[in-house]
Parts: structure tokens; sequence; C-alpha cells
């Protein structure tokens, strides 16, 4: 079972990372205003936390979670973050976290091959639950779509980027 140590500093943050990411992807293919984007964040916070009480969670997903929670954790993903969406608009936020999520698959696949599955697994789960999180278009939530289509292909292109299938 993979954990911290099995990763270099620099990959640990790009794997942490990636947890935000995966759910920021899906919220800058289709901004959806305030309360939408509240919506989305608080949607990528709940599947996170909802993975650490899976009983099923491997320990990679268990070890990334609780670094979440620690002060260096939050600190080194605020730090990364920053940098990821400085001035940056929202089509180059999609594409900065699919270069990431490709970055991170690549690591998780050399140093973890027997966790990668599931640590991309709860990448895409994030990013489905980001996706369902808000309707999209119409007018005060009414007659607009569950998932749009450019959050469709966005899910899309996650799951290319992690090599898993759509």
């Amino acid at each position: 079972m993979a954990n911290k140590q099995n990763f270099t500093p620099e990959e640990w943050t790009k794997v942490l990372e990636s947890m935000m990411l995966a759910g920021m992807a899906v919220s800058a293919a289709d901004p959806n205003g305030l309360w939408g984007t509240l919506k989305e964040a608080f949607a990528s916070k709940s599947a996170i936390a909802a993975s650490k009480f899976d009983p099923g969670s491997n320990e990679l997903v268990k070890a990334a979670i609780a670094d979440l929670e620690t002060t260096e954790g939050r600190s080194a993903i605020q730090e990364a973050l920053r940098k990821h969406v400085a001035s940056a608009k929202p089509t180059e936020i999609v594409q900065r976290s699919l270069d990431n999520l490709r970055v991170v698959s690549a690591i998780l696949d050399a140093k973890a091959p027997g966790d990668a599955a599931a640590f991309k697994a709860l990448l895409r789960g994030i990013s489905q639950k980001v996706a369902e999180a808000s309707v999209e278009g119409g007018f005060l939530g009414i007659g607009g779509v569950q998932v749009s289509d450019a959050e469709k292909a966005t899910l899309a292109d996650i799951a290319k980027a992690l090599g898993t299938t759509a």
C-alpha cells in the first residue's frame, strides 16, 4: 500500500493538488455564477469527505485526505492553487488542471501502481459530483441541465488524462 513516503515532496503536492483540480476543471469548464460555484466547491469538499469515511478507501486515498486536513497540507495546496489559477482564464484553468491530472496519473502509475486505480476513481468521482452539483443554464435554475455539454466534455477529458475509461 502506498502512502506519502512513496512520493517526493513535489510529487505529493501534485497528488494533493489533483484532488482540488479534478473539481476545479469542471467548474471552470462552464462557470455558473457565485451560487453555482459555491455549490460546486461544496460538492468537491463533500466528495473528499465521503471518501475519508468510506471503508473501501485505500491507504493512499486516506493518507492524501489526512494530509489535506493538516496545516502544512492546506498551505502547500493553497500556494500551488494560487500559482495554478493566477491570472488564468477559465479555459486556461481547465487546461492546466488536465495537464496536472496527466502528470499525477503518470506519478501514480509509477509510484503506486496498486493504488493508482482507486485514487484515479476518487478524482473522477470528485469531478462527477462537481458536474452534478448545480443546474447549468436556464434562468434561476429553471430550464437548465444537470450536466452541461462543456462539463460532459471536460469529464471525458479528465478520464482521458487519468488513463481511465469515460
